[in-house]
């Protein structure tokens, strides 16, 4: 398998790059039947300016892919078009065969962690309620094997203890756990996670992580997980789509998370550090800002400084 770059050529001709095969879209390796999710030459572009062009990929079911890039690559805005929230500028997606359509019931969205307001008169119990009777016009009590239903994922995702708490006086973790048991609550072919690890220590990220890994697993569903810090997840990813200006590649993480790919990648040297089983990305002018949650954005400049969350 190889990771392989698409990039915009000089007169706005398309020009592929690929490292060891013609092939654009890497297979996935957990196939086990039609893909769940398939973009064939898709592109994004606000006005002038191209977030990602002729994107072929093929998300098999039961499959990991982490979408990782900096800040305004285009990550946040791939699970939009998935969701039906923006069209494709150019190209085409299906979901399950079928173009996609918004509020697709088989799609699950974990959100961004954001801890509720307090005084938010919701229960876990209720949030997980909706994703199982959403569908639904009206407000219609839930019928015994709903409840049951209810019970049975809160039971899942570890929330049984704090079913009947407000979610405002949960924890982050907590929050997460829940709103993991609402996204599955339909039995979802496809996760799209949207840096649901944000704001979380690592204890609770590797609980939230390993959840979903197993939910994937049991349900044989896809995932697409949108992260700026891919260390977290590294131990469950199958392959990677990395976006950087206008281009990407897409491979396992040890054939993309290179500093040669990066470099090409962002056209500019990118060195990519492996210690401790972690792996931190540093740009040319940013050494001084060795950090330990993984990427920097290597365009900016030698003064920039790093938050907690990895971003410049």
């Amino acid at each position: 398998m190889a990771a392989d770059e698409h990039r915009r050529g000089e007169g706005g001709t398309d020009e592929v790059t690929a490292l060891a095969t013609p092939d654009r879209t890497v297979a996935a390796p957990r196939s086990g039947g039609a893909s769940v999710l398939a973009l064939r030459d898709a592109g994004l572009a606000y006005g002038s300016r191209t977030l990602w062009d002729g994107l072929d990929l093929d998300v098999a079911p039961g499959e990991f892919l982490a979408v990782l890039g900096p800040n305004g690559a285009g990550k946040t805005s791939l699970l939009k078009t998935v969701l039906g929230q923006q069209r494709l500028t150019s190209g085409t997606m299906s979901f399950l065969g079928r173009p996609v359509r918004r509020g697709h019931r088989r799609i699950g969205y974990i959100p961004q962690q954001r801890l509720m307001e307090a005084g938010t008169p919701l229960r876990a119990r209720d949030m997980i309620a909706q994703g199982v009777t959403g569908h639904r016009w009206g407000v219609v009590p839930a019928s015994r094997v709903e409840r049951a239903r209810v019970d049975r994922i809160l039971d899942e995702v570890g929330a049984s203890a704090f079913a009947n708490a407000p979610v405002a006086e949960l924890s982050g973790g907590e929050q997460q756990r829940t709103r993991v048991g609402q996204a599955i609550a339909a039995d979802p072919a496809l996760l799209l996670c949207d840096e649901p690890l944000i704001s979380l220590d690592l204890r609770h990220q590797r609980g939230v992580t390993e959840l979903i890994d197993r939910q994937r697993r049991q349900r044989d569903a896809a995932v697409l997980f949108v992260t700026h810090d891919v260390n977290p997840i590294l131990d469950v990813v199958d392959r990677v789509l990395y976006i950087a200006g206008g281009r990407f590649r897409i491979g396992s993480p040890d054939e993309v998370l290179r500093a040669d790919v990066l470099s090409e990648l962002y056209g500019t040297p990118v060195d990519v550090v492996r210690t401790m089983g972690r792996i931190v990305i540093v740009g040319a002018n940013d050494a001084a800002h060795e950090h330990h949650c993984g990427e920097v954005d290597p365009h900016a400049p030698a003064s920039a400084t790093v938050s907690d969350e990895g971003r410049l």
